[in-house]
């Protein structure tokens, strides 16, 4: 059963909404935390602790945040899995030749694929670069997350690569979002306007709150 759902288009599309949307509310608490930076370095490095502590003494040191990691790798991979087989299968289904070239869908949708690409790099580059410390531009200290953050945003590089995958994540949960409630049957002729302005704003609130935090330590803001 659980095969079949998942060999239909339907099946595909619907672990796409669910993964995209577990990864939306990850990305909601994770732009919260982040901007704690802006409350000082003891406020941001206790954060980052109790992000360790969370469900002690229940639950061991870490085990809560390494659940999170779990959930989210299976979220990323079911996401991309599902992605990448919905792409080859619409691109099987197309006749070899159009008689007349189509009209493409909007920015957003064209960009997509590539978008995901984009993410995909990105999230291999921010966890070497902020979680090991592999590819860290300074002298990465584990157990001092603000300074790490500085020091990441004090170079040109880093500040580009982050934006520009901001710019790339605004782009996939504006069209994601609304496909998702598309998928999951909550759109409607009467919802439909209301379901493209929550993901026009969250997009924009989530692009603006991840971009706030390299634009605070270019200007000095964070420091």
């Amino acid at each position: 059963m659980a095969r079949t759902v998942w060999d239909s288009t339907v099946g595909k599309k619907t672990v796409m909404a669910v993964s995209g949307l577990v990864m939306l509310l990850y990305l909601v608490a994770h732009m919260i935390g982040n901007l704690k930076i802006f409350f000082g370095t003891s406020e941001f490095n206790h954060y980052a602790h109790w992000l360790r502590t969370v469900g002690e003494p229940f639950m061991h040191y870490e085990w809560t945040l390494w659940l999170i990691r779990v959930v989210l790798v299976v979220a990323v991979v079911a996401h991309a899995t599902s992605a990448y087989q919905l792409s080859r299968r619409d691109i099987r289904a197309r006749p070899s030749k159009y008689v007349h070239k189509k009209k493409r869908a909007g920015y957003a949708t064209r960009t997509m694929r590539w978008g995901g690409v984009i993410l995909g790099l990105f999230i291999v580059w921010h966890i070497l670069d902020l979680t090991t410390g592999t590819v860290h531009s300074g002298g990465f200290e584990s157990g001092k997350p603000y300074q790490n953050v500085v020091d990441t945003f004090s170079t040109w590089y880093g500040n580009t690569i982050y934006i520009v995958a901001m710019l790339a994540l605004g782009l996939h949960i504006r069209h994601g979002f609304w496909s998702a409630a598309q998928t999951l049957g909550a759109g409607s002729r009467t919802r439909d306007r209301a379901l493209k302005t929550v993901a026009d704003v969250l997009a924009l609130l989530l692009t603006i709150g991840f971009i706030a935090v390299p634009v605070g330590v270019m200007t000095g803001v964070v420091s």
